[in-house]
């Protein structure tokens, strides 16, 4: 009689994110939370005054700076959100949330931290005053759809929630948001399959800002979010040729894994799942449309984005790796690479690593070692493109399963 079969283990991408000031540069890869002092020249000790490990126990599936780079944040899979100085790099606050954390965003001035769990209830903390323990309070809910992104709107006057479900809930952000935002200004419906990542481009024309999203479908998207409406698609996979280049691609091979602005959003970097490299889009705002700048590759070694960050003009940061990787000697894979040159007269140039910024010292850092295998980072893309899609592609249950479902809906908190 065959054994049964190993319960696949569950990985998670590499994150990275970048001080607007480029004070220091987050890599958080599997429990690690890895910092690097660029000012300084040198890694970070972060401090927790509770009882706690200032680390987190399980896959970090977010962090992101906020308040204009005075605040951190990281959540994950431990059900833990944790809040961080990043003049002292010690936790403020730690909050825990009742279900795995899947996204995070914090307020402009620093003011509130929402998150969303993976039964698609969106948390808010408020932060003033800064206690050690917070308990959040339900903000809105997906209905069971794993929220995969969260946003505030440029002015703070909307937060943005992305699902798999393939849609985009413009929420108004209320005054008294510990009570629930229950006004919905819009829906930006029209993706294909989930919706992996959103940006906002920022221009005098749209005070308000345009969106952009990511998706499964291979595509980003352009939007206005007061009304919802689609202003224009680009195809990105098709446009870099990764369709034509790969006949036998499965459903999902060619997802848009992230993407961030540059140069206050005139170009758009974008990640895709099996290409070498990066994407750079031109946003026109006033004519309103996406179209392929360039494709920058990064040759030489295996290198596929699972992550980007582009603090100011000129550089964009990438990370790539793994929490888990079976069979590596590697634990918390990880590989740091910069592009410079990014803007619309120059180049793009992928900088060696003897010129990054912070040079081997944030190489050692923010990876754990100064140099890994090649192969081991091609199985990381593979392990990771595996784990998006049974994290996203939506399940089938049985029938008898969806009503002991049902009761435990966690959008049923917010009524009554």
């Amino acid at each position: 009689m065959d054994s049964e079969p190993k319960k696949d283990i569950e990985v998670a991408p590499a994150l990275i994110a970048v001080h607007p000031d480029q004070c220091s540069v987050a890599v958080a890869v599997g429990h690690h939370l890895r910092v690097f002092d660029l000012l300084a020249g040198s890694a970070v000790s972060l401090t927790d005054d509770s009882d706690a490990s200032p680390s987190h126990t399980d896959n970090i599936r977010a962090i992101r700076f906020g308040a204009k780079g005075k605040l951190f944040v990281s959540a994950g899979d431990d059900k833990t959100v944790k809040v961080w100085s990043t003049q002292s790099w010690r936790c403020l606050t730690s909050v825990s949330s009742e279900k795995r954390v899947s996204a995070v965003a914090i307020s402009d001035d620093g003011t509130y931290v929402c998150f969303a769990d993976k039964f698609g209830l969106v948390w808010i903390v408020d932060l003033d005053p800064p206690l050690r323990d917070k308990k959040p309070a339900p903000l809105l809910s997906h209905y069971c759809s794993i929220i995969t992104s969260l946003e505030f709107s440029p002015h703070g006057r909307f937060i943005l929630s992305a699902d798999r479900d393939f849609k985009i809930r413009v929420t108004c952000f209320p005054k008294n948001p510990l009570n629930g935002a229950h006004q919905i200004q819009s829906f930006c419906l029209g993706h294909t399959e989930f919706v992996s990542c959103l940006a906002f481009v920022q221009a005098q024309e749209c005070p308000q800002g345009l969106l952009l999203s990511g998706s499964g479908d291979a595509t980003v998207r352009l939007w206005n979010i007061d009304s919802g409406a689609l202003l224009d698609t680009c195809e990105v996979a098709a446009k870099a040729g990764l369709l034509e280049s790969d006949d036998k691609a499965e459903e999902h091979d060619h997802a848009v894994t992230d993407l961030c602005t540059v140069l206050d959003g005139l170009l758009v970097a974008v990640a895709i799942q099996s290409l070498q490299g990066i994407i750079l889009l031109s946003c026109n705002v006033s004519a309103k449309t996406l179209s392929v700048a360039k494709v920058v590759s990064i040759a030489g070694e295996a290198f596929v984005p699972t992550c980007l960050a582009s603090p100011s003009a000129g550089k964009l940061w990438m990370v790539t790796g793994v929490s888990t990787l079976p069979g590596c000697n590697y634990p918390a894979l990880a590989r740091v690479k910069v592009i410079s040159g990014i803007d619309d007269e120059q180049e793009p140039v992928v900088m060696g690593d003897d010129v990054i910024p912070g040079g081997e010292k944030l190489l050692e850092t923010l990876q754990g070692t100064a140099s890994v295998d090649d192969n081991a980072f091609l199985a990381a893309a593979e392990a990771v493109k595996t784990a998006m899609g049974q994290l996203l592609i939506k399940k089938q249950y049985p029938s008898e399963n969806r009503e002991s479902r049902k009761k435990c809906r966690n959008d049923r908190k917010l009524k009554g």
